[in-house]
């Protein structure tokens, strides 16, 4: 089965690489189990390796067959699409959002909460905060985000609340209703406001948005080639 998961990986980085732009980047979130095996894979492919932040829960769920250590990290791969065309990073945001201090790769967020599953539960549902800082770190304004296994679009999310655009694909038909009742959510400006000042990870509750009141707003094509 693992093998069978690493060619399908393989499979889908190839695919998403051919649409990326040359200054693109892309995140791979994993666990010990599999997470080295996907940076094999990146590396194989062309992919030039940025970063492995590892998400340090604040609130991970119990181990309950106490035989050992309580699994409370997750890890992410940033890496960009070419080894010579450089790549975008919101260096002084980051910093900004770490008390004026580099931001190091160990993040320290809290798991998914109650107010994030309102439209149902997906098994790997990423928090917010996770997505939103992802985003922030390595995007422009109105930027297109592409979730190939997008689930219930935690991606989409983040990105639409940060003024990103986005595309998800998924297979299963109960994830993408999830997906779209999500979306027709934050479609109410007052629910936006409210998420936008719920997600964890910045200084203040009003910090994300007086920051993207401040981003200026670049032009891209509208069109996309899939």
């Amino acid at each position: 089965m693992e093998l069978t998961l690493l060619k399908c990986v393989r499979i889908q980085q190839i695919s998403v690489r051919d649409k990326m732009k040359d200054d693109a980047t892309i995140w791979i979130s994993g666990t010990i189990h599999n997470i080295f095996s996907v940076g094999q894979i990146l590396t194989e492919l062309g992919f030039k390796i940025l970063n492995v932040v590892t998400w340090e829960k604040t609130n991970p769920p119990p181990n309950f067959s106490c035989r050992y250590f309580t699994y409370s990290t997750e890890q992410i791969i940033w890496a960009r699409k070419s080894e010579k065309v450089p790549h975008y990073f919101n260096y002084k945001l980051m910093k900004q959002l770490n008390g004026d201090k580099q931001m190091k790769d160990v993040w320290k967020l809290n798991a998914i909460a109650p107010w994030e599953k309102t439209c149902g539960k997906h098994p790997t549902q990423k928090p917010l905060s996770v997505l939103t800082r992802l985003i922030l770190a390595s995007t422009k304004p109105n930027a297109w985000i592409l979730d190939p296994f997008t689930g219930s679009s935690t991606t989409g999310i983040a990105a639409n609340l940060a003024n990103r655009r986005f595309l998800g694909i998924d297979q299963e038909a109960d994830f993408l209703t999830i997906s779209k009742n999500r979306k027709l959510e934050i479609e109410n400006p007052k629910t936006a406001t409210t998420y936008r000042q719920k997600i964890g990870g910045f200084n203040d509750k009003k910090e994300l948005e007086l920051f993207l009141v401040e981003e200026p707003i670049l032009e891209y094509g509208n069109e996309l080639i899939l």
